[in-house]
């Protein structure tokens, strides 16, 4: 292989990769947008405020809200929070303070949702016990992993668009 023919294999690659994480970060960032939109519009209806009720009921964070709220209620609360998290994300392009406060909502969702693990019954399949996850609800809760990954890095990256919009440039962490 020519060295002109390498470097040019080398640009293709670059500009493949860049592609890649420019796509990537959109889908990241606006497929969190749409699941929280979707989910939170679902808490709405009447299947889903019952299909969230153990979760709920079994949880120390969440279980109060069932006593000073119906279970529809409570799940119209945690939709609206969920669709509020997901249009403050969407806002990124304009107003990147904004979506970072969305991320960080979404990341204390995805916290306390992930202690369901340990409060809700029947999360590890019966006669097998950790590390084998029930379909429902521990494989459902296994999601929460991702989703605190994707709030966690919309949180950042709109942090830093942020800090760049306000005229403020910081090294990058390999440079610390």
């Amino acid at each position: 292989m020519t060295t002109a023919t390498g470097g040019m294999e080398r640009a293709g690659n670059a500009e493949l990769a860049r592609t890649l994480v420019g796509l990537g970060e959109k889908i990241i960032r606006y497929g969190l947008v749409v699941i929280l939109l979707w989910v939170g519009a679902l808490k709405f209806t009447a299947y889903e405020a019952e299909a969230i009720q153990g979760l709920v009921a079994n949880s120390p964070l969440l279980s109060w809200g069932y006593s000073v709220m119906s279970v529809r209620s409570f799940a119209a609360l945690i939709g609206l929070i969920e669709i509020t998290s997901g249009l403050l994300i969407a806002t990124r392009p304009v107003a990147p303070k904004l979506s970072a406060i969305g991320s960080f909502g979404v990341i204390i969702m995805a916290l306390i949702t992930l202690t369901f693990v340990f409060t809700t019954p029947g999360v590890w399949q019966p006669g097998y016990g950790f590390p084998f996850p029930s379909p429902m609800p521990g494989q459902f809760l296994a999601k929460d992993i991702l989703l605190l990954g994707a709030g966690v890095w919309t949180a950042g990256e709109a942090l830093r668009a942020a800090g760049t919009e306000a005229g403020h440039t910081r090294p990058h962490a390999s440079a610390l």
